[in-house]
């Protein structure tokens, strides 16, 4: 069904939102936007919502399959707006956003629904998962001057690290259990990042609830939600495999002429499994067995 606005869909579309998981997926264009949603959709999600212009065109079977909210830009402040209006209107059910030409991947989903996983997540008491945004990048940028392709995807398999979060209003003293992540094309190409969209720490995966509001950081205004683990045993973390900062590199006149190609000496082709992200250390586990 379509929505003619994200007003209309809250209005007349509760329905969508009574029962979770359900997945959000934020069209900035129309690149991979079909594979998008039909790898949500295969993860086991009860609703996938698509937030797009109505110039984009979906497949027959996804039109069936997704709910469509007419979105003329579906970044920064306007997805913010309705990840936090969806939030507002839909308590006490989990929700994931995440952006077109991103897969969300968590330990054992090949095997695995979300649903089986989010209800262990709760179990532990997590209202929140952390997800690190992996970057995806084709192999060749002369074939694939867009940087995004299925069939050669590659990622970094190392140059990842953290640093302690400092916590404003403590001295800049580091936040309990988080931290800040860097890694990928954000960091092996900062000069061409903002400072401030370097971070590849996501909360992509929470249970909504009254007074929650998502961050330009992609973070939340509950400091428990930012946090990686509970204070007794490590956590699941997920990974959000995505094109889109190779997309802005090299659609950005800005970066494009200074970058032949993303691939390098730890470069590794991505095989779409959970289990090459768990050994190369880029989720974990916890006690999800």
């Amino acid at each position: 069904m379509t929505y003619d606005s994200l007003e209309q869909f809250l209005q007349t579309g509760q329905d969508h939102l009574a029962k979770g998981p359900v997945a959000l997926i934020f069209a900035e264009d129309d690149v991979e936007l079909a594979s998008t949603l039909r790898h949500h959709l295969s993860l086991g999600f009860q609703s996938v919502i698509a937030f797009m212009p109505h110039s984009f065109k979906l497949p027959a079977d996804l039109t069936e399959r997704c709910q469509r909210v007419t979105m003329e830009r579906a970044n920064g402040q306007p997805m913010r707006e309705a990840v936090n209006a969806i939030t507002k209107a839909a308590p006490d059910i989990w929700l994931y956003y995440c952006f077109n030409a991103e897969y969300l991947f968590y330990p054992f989903c090949e095997t695995r629904g979300i649903g089986e996983m989010l209800a262990f997540h709760s179990e532990e008491r997590r209202d929140a998962m952390l997800t690190y945004v992996i970057d995806l990048y084709a192999a060749d940028l002369w074939q694939t001057p867009n940087a995004v392709s299925l069939d050669t995807a590659q990622l970094d398999r190392s140059g990842y690290y953290a640093l302690a979060r400092p916590d404003a209003e403590n001295h800049d003293q580091p936040k309990e259990r988080q931290l800040d992540f860097f890694g990928g094309l954000r960091w092996r190409f900062e000069e061409h990042i903002p400072s401030n969209r370097r971070k590849i720490d996501r909360i992509s995966i929470f249970r909504s609830q009254p007074g929650l509001i998502l961050n330009e950081d992609f973070t939340f205004n509950d400091q428990e939600y930012n946090t990686y683990a509970c204070p007794w045993h490590n956590n699941l973390t997920a990974a959000v495999c995505s094109f889109r900062a190779a997309k802005a590199l090299k659609s950005n006149p800005g970066s494009t002429f200074d970058i032949q190609q993303f691939s390098w000496h730890n470069s590794v082709r991505f095989e779409w499994h959970s289990r090459q992200l768990l050994d190369l250390g880029l989720m974990e586990p916890g006690q999800w067995f």
